[in-house]
């Protein structure tokens, strides 16, 4: 199974979402793929993140990653204004593989109203979602 930290939130497309570490006052939460997803692709050869600046809605398409298998597409688990994107990914899209949870976030948002746990998977949850998939 893979690994899934318990203090972050999860999406059915896989992403994960936590407040930025010490930002979480203002409403600024990060956001990354899950190890289970950078799994299912492999080797990532390319990460195309949300530029400063750009408002979201929660669902909308944002970021591309691609592997040598196949590209998929990162949705925003949030509403907001994206504030950075990871720019370390367009010269080490491998640090998300590396480090999904880490040095592999992809981007940052300013969201418009504080993050609701109960709209996302707890890692219990989300445990369970890729049990359930996998059948």
């Amino acid at each position: 199974m893979s690994n899934i930290p318990s203090d972050l939130r999860y999406t059915k497309s896989h992403e994960w979402v936590r407040p930025a570490h010490g930002a979480a006052p203002n409403g600024v939460v990060e956001v990354g793929i899950s190890e289970h997803a950078q799994g299912a692709l492999g080797d990532l050869v390319f990460v195309e993140v949300p530029e400063a600046g750009r408002a979201l809605k929660a669902g909308d398409v944002c970021a591309v990653v691609e592997s040598v298998k196949a590209a998929s597409d990162v949705y925003s688990p949030v509403s907001g204004k994206i504030i950075a994107g990871n720019a370390a990914l367009a010269t080490q899209p491998e640090l998300v593989n590396q480090d999904p949870y880490g040095a592999g976030w992809l981007f940052r948002v300013q969201t418009d109203s504080p993050l609701d746990a109960a709209s996302f998977m707890s890692a219990a949850d989300y445990e369970k979602y890729l049990a359930d998939e996998a059948k």
